[in-house]
């Protein structure tokens, strides 16, 4: 199997097979982090479809400025996530998700206590600001570098740091 960075090359020259071999690796990561922002698992499957289909539609666009691939798409979706908040002006209910939506696999088998706390954990991060979501999700649940991050909100690291730290602390605020 080639590495990811032949993948890449070869989509990027059109090769749909080669997409479709980045679509598997990243799509599940790219749909929980939707998942996470809509609320809703029908709008989340629809956005991370558009977000691969923009992603297809400007894949020759693609430049490799030393951040991994996943950051590109990080940032696809993230805009996708704004777009769709503009236009649907609506207010969404996270409380309508099963949380077991937003729980990692190897998560899945917790006792019932930390699972509760899991949930307390996951209303207390919708009250933050969207910034502040973004930079949690990427950092802890999706398990993104500082440089993967920093790309991926079009910041620098420094102050995806300070982003963190702030977030971090307002999310303790909130738990306690």
């Amino acid at each position: 199997m080639m590495d990811e960075r032949q993948i890449i090359e070869s989509a990027v020259g059109g090769e749909a097979s080669a997409f479709g071999q980045l679509y598997d690796r990243y799509q599940p990561k790219i749909y929980r982090f939707v998942l996470f922002k809509v609320g809703h698992r029908e709008e989340a499957e629809d956005l991370t479809h558009e977000v691969f289909m923009s992603a297809w539609q400007n894949i020759r666009n693609y430049r490799d400025f030393g951040f991994p691939f996943s950051s590109w798409l990080y940032q696809i979706a993230r805009n996708r996530v704004i777009d769709h908040y503009r236009t649907k002006k609506t207010n969404t209910s996270i409380e309508e998700v099963d949380p077991e939506y937003f729980v990692a696999p190897a998560v899945a088998s917790l006792a019932l206590e930390e699972k509760l706390e899991m949930e307390r954990v996951r209303r207390a991060l919708t009250q933050l600001k969207p910034e502040y979501q973004d930079v949690i999700i990427m950092r802890f649940i999706e398990e993104l570098s500082l440089k993967e991050t920093a790309a991926a909100l079009g910041k620098t690291e420094g102050a995806v740091k300070l982003m963190q730290h702030r977030a971090m602390k307002a999310l303790q605020g909130l738990i306690s």
